[in-house]
């Protein structure tokens, strides 16, 4: 090609071009030139000894900057050439005030320097003059169009802290004047904005009608994760506030749960007229596993307390599967699909640790095939499959029968039975907690739970007690029962010899915390307080020594500040267990917050390094000097780092809830990786896991499909079980691919294996129909329960050589509690099956958009009952029926469309 040559540049005056600038800003159209020379008049006439043209004067200036139309990138022309006049204008008001002019004058004059402000004043100039006005002008503080009312707003709001009473109450009169202007203009959320500023969200309930209430209680939903405590709480008080009045129950509802306050629950439940509706309020109780007592003697309310109860859980999801045609019993081969490998293994490698191997086949069997009632295992002959495992082994395999058996209260406890008579002492505390699971989430008025465990929360060997606090733990988690908690107190006030080991009393601590979870129960936060109090520095040591901090936590998970007390009481214990305890209780309190000054906290806590070590000069005389030295750093630096793994976590648990602070988490993490102690870099993974629960992120996937190569064990294992956690009920088919490959690279280490395993199990759980994530209601509420179910399975594979590669791999099944049908089946109002179209998409934010968008993209449409993944959303197809929610998720009650033709 041939070279093309560059314009040489032309030497340029820059005198010249700076005048022929000037001269094209100055060249005016006829009109411009006419409106300058007309708003040039008019101050020269205010100029003027002659009173009686003032008002005039000022009332044609007014009416040429309010007949001004713009573009929306420019300053109106009015004005722009009024800038050269302003200090003029502010000398004219300052005359007019000494001259005692009439008041209308005055008070205009006022309003025009106000309007002028807006483009040309400094600090608060429009606010000072506006206040200055006259009530009546006061009125028309819409005529000055939308810009002006919002640049008011903002120097309201800026001038708001440091205003006096007095200036206040003046104030808050020119807000209750930009507040209905807003309201009547599309501009909900800048009205909902300025009562933030000004701490008076209450006065909202005066000026939202019923077509606005939808779009300002959406915008005041979607402001809570990002503003700190306690303001969240009244931007949901007020969002409640203003469904109770225009007889939203369901919304309501919705709003009170996120509170967690049972007294408004209560009320709004008794307070809803309409049996359907109340019936729709009880499935979302259900749903939240929050159970009110209604008086009996009511067919009403025994249908509702059935409802609420979930006893109806097992029989909708059998009738999904049906749906679906997945009845038919898996294996874990069918999960492994060894078939699909690229090369056969070695010779012989396959009886590596075959045991370790048969005990991740129990738990992948429970897993694929939780809540469906039948497996290949262990239904037909259990016996013949749980001696293939060793004696630990045979506790999980037995307890993955709750699992198969899930919710199925009335016909599950009878395949359970028969082992609880075995003379192998495992398998009867693996059936002990199988009757927990099987319980997890459901009540029953016979209390089956009960009755079959109590006998064993205080028996002599060890592990039936495990077997027994822990599946009722799992049974009544998020009951408050206080019956349930004063049968498991007296573990900690019992005698050692009695088989009270840490191992016993950290699971304890673990099943308190997850039955009284939220609920500030002053009687087990004690309980665990004092016990905390009482223990050693070498109790602490202790790898369950961690349970009884989450399970004080779990006590206060999401009642923020509730908490302090409970913090300032663990002041007591030596450091570093006292950072150890008061950072796992400070997170479950905030979790699910998005509280960005305690994440600040949290990532200030992993920036720390380790000191210098200096020995103690105590020492074991069987042992070099050097030897002492090191198990003495060991343990420092396990006791220094086990707050820094608890901070990562909490990172997680707190960004949990939202978007943008999940995502600010993951890059965070990726900081953490690089830079920090191991420790932090074995948490990370399992952080990763939690912010994306049954959400496979390819982002995510990646990284922690990365680190499940890592040199460090630890970080693999956790990496690998991550990713079944983030995969968990998908059936993901790209992390199937991943962890198929894993299982080949990791096929001679059998604790890697292991975890690859229940990574897979996880992926299909319940056969991809059932999800770990704590939220759900279009992802608005999280589950106390299921988060305490997560956290604990979590904090376990913070020491995950000592526990979960241990003898107390039995603490996955504290995940029983976030598993939850991910399906949407729709009832009439006799809760009769109904099959209608519903099309299922995408869901899209809306919030602050006007009109009616759409609130789902990309949709299809299907038939109920359907499955819904995670960030999708369902509406009607039809308008032959009416949805008693707004939000179509679980079960949906629906009714006739009294204006539907067919």
């Amino acid at each position: 090609m041939a070279a093309v040559e560059k314009p040489q540049p032309m030497d340029v005056d820059p005198k010249k071009t700076e005048e022929k600038v000037e001269e094209k800003t100055t060249e005016l159209s006829d009109e411009d030139e006419q409106l300058q020379s007309e708003l040039n008049m008019l101050v020269e006439r205010l100029n003027e000894e002659k009173i009686e043209l003032y008002l005039p004067a000022l009332e044609t200036m007014a009416q040429l900057i309010r007949a001004s139309t713009t573009s929306m990138t420019s300053v109106p022309k009015p004005l722009k050439f009024m800038r050269p006049h302003y200090d003029t204008m502010k000398e004219i008001h300052k005359k007019m005030q000494t001259s005692n002019q009439d008041k209308a004058v005055l008070k205009l004059c006022a309003e025009i320097i106000s309007v002028l402000a807006m483009t040309m004043g400094t600090g608060k100039d429009c606010l000072v003059y506006r206040l200055l006005c006259d009530e009546k002008v006061k009125s028309s503080i819409g005529d000055w169009g939308h810009e002006y009312v919002r640049h008011l707003s903002g120097e309201i709001a800026s001038n708001w802290p440091e205003a006096s009473d007095t200036f206040r109450a003046t104030l808050i009169e020119l807000v209750q004047q930009i507040v209905p202007y807003n309201m009547a203009h599309n501009a909900e959320a800048e009205a909902c904005d300025l009562l933030m500023e000004v701490e008076k969200l209450e006065l909202l309930e005066q000026y939202v009608d019923e077509s606005a209430y939808p779009r300002v209680c959406l915008y005041l939903q979607s402001c809570v994760p990002y503003v700190p405590d306690p303001e969240n709480v009244s931007i949901l008080k007020c969002a409640l506030n203003l469904s109770r009045k225009f007889k939203q129950y369901t919304q309501a509802m919705r709003l009170a749960l996120s509170l967690n306050d049972k007294k408004i629950i209560e009320e709004i439940f008794l307070a809803c007229p309409d049996l359907g509706t109340q019936k729709q309020l009880a499935f979302m109780l259900g749903r939240q596993q929050v159970f009110l007592e209604l008086p009996e003697g009511s067919n009403d309310n025994e249908e509702l307390v059935d409802i609420m109860s979930n006893s109806h859980l097992n029989n909708h999801f059998l009738n999904l599967a049906r749906e679906l045609d997945i009845m038919e019993p898996k294996t874990p081969e069918d999960v492994y699909k060894s078939h699909l490998d690229n090369s056969r293994a070695p010779f012989g490698s396959s009886q590596i640790d075959s045991a370790r191997q048969n005990l991740a086949a129990s738990f992948v069997n429970g897993f694929v095939n939780a809540g469906f009632g039948n497996d290949k295992l262990l239904m037909e002959d259990g016996n013949k499959w749980l001696y293939k495992n060793k004696e630990h082994g045979m506790f999980s395999a037995t307890a993955s029968l709750g699992l198969i058996l899930l919710w199925d209260v009335d016909g599950g406890l009878t395949p359970i039975d028969k082992y609880l008579y075995s003379s192998e002492d495992h398998i009867k505390a693996g059936a002990l907690l199988a009757c927990g699971i099987v319980n997890t989430g459901v009540r029953n008025e016979v209390d089956p739970a009960l009755a079959l465990l109590s006998d064993y929360v205080l028996h002599t060997n060890s592990t039936m007690r495990i077997g027994s606090i822990l599946g009722l733990g799992l049974a009544y988690a998020g009951s408050n029962r206080k019956d349930v908690i004063d049968l498991i107190t007296p573990v900690f006030s019992a005698d050692k010899k009695a088989g009270t080991t840490n191992e016993v009393l950290g699971i304890a601590a673990l099943s308190l915390g997850m039955i009284a979870v939220g609920s500030c129960n002053a009687d087990v936060s004690e309980t665990l307080t004092t016990t905390i109090m009482e223990r050693t520095d070498s109790d602490f040591r202790d790898t369950f020594s961690k349970f009884l901090f989450l399970g004080l936590g779990l006590v206060y998970l999401g009642r923020q500040e509730s908490a302090e007390a409970a913090i300032a009481l663990l002041s007591v214990i030596p450091e570093p267990h006292k950072s150890t305890a008061s950072t796992m209780v400070e997170i479950c309190a905030y979790a699910g917050t998005g509280n960005v000054l305690k994440i600040q906290h949290l990532l200030h806590i992993c920036s720390d390094h380790y000191e210098p070590f200096t020995p103690d000069s105590s020492t074991d005389k069987s042992k070099t000097k050097e030897q002492n030295e090191q198990q003495q750093k060991e343990e420092r630096e396990k006791d220094l780092s086990q707050c820094q793994a608890v901070a990562v976590l909490g990172i997680a648990l707190i960004a949990l809830g939202e978007d943008i602070g999940a995502e600010m988490a993951f890059r965070s993490f990726g900081n953490l990786l690089r830079y920090c102690e191991p420790t932090i870099r074995r948490a990370v993974p399992l952080a990763l896991g939690l912010i994306s629960v049954s959400n496979p992120k390819l982002n995510i996937l990646d990284t922690l499909s990365k680190f499940s190569h890592d040199s460090d064990a630890e970080v693999a294992h956790n990496a690998i079980f991550a990713m079944g956690l983030v995969g968990a009920g998908t059936n993901n088919a790209r992390l199937a691919s991943m962890l198929r490959q894993l299982a080949q690279y990791h096929a001679k280490d059998p604790n890697n294996l292991f975890m690859v395993r229940i990574a897979q199990g996880l992926t299909h759980l319940g056969k991809g129909t059932l999800t770990l994530s704590p939220y759900h209601s279009d992802r608005q509420l999280m589950s106390p329960v299921a988060l305490a179910g997560l956290m604990a399975t979590l904090v376990a594979f913070l020491d995950v050589k000592n526990i979960i590669l241990s003898r107390s791999h039995y603490l996955l099944y504290t995940m029983a509690t976030a598993m939850q049908p991910r399906m949407l089946v729709t009832f009439d109002e006799n809760l009769s099956p109904l099959t209608v179209p519903v099309r299922v998409g995408v869901a899209v934010d809306v919030v602050g958009q006007a009109g009616k968008p759409k609130t789902i993209t990309g949709f299809q449409t299907h038939t109920t009952p359907v499955l819904l993944a995670m960030g999708e959303r369902a509406e009607l197809a039809t308008e032959e029926y009416i949805s008693l929610t707004p939000i179509m998720e679980g079960f949906v009650i629906l009714k006739k469309n009294p204006n539907y033709k067919p």
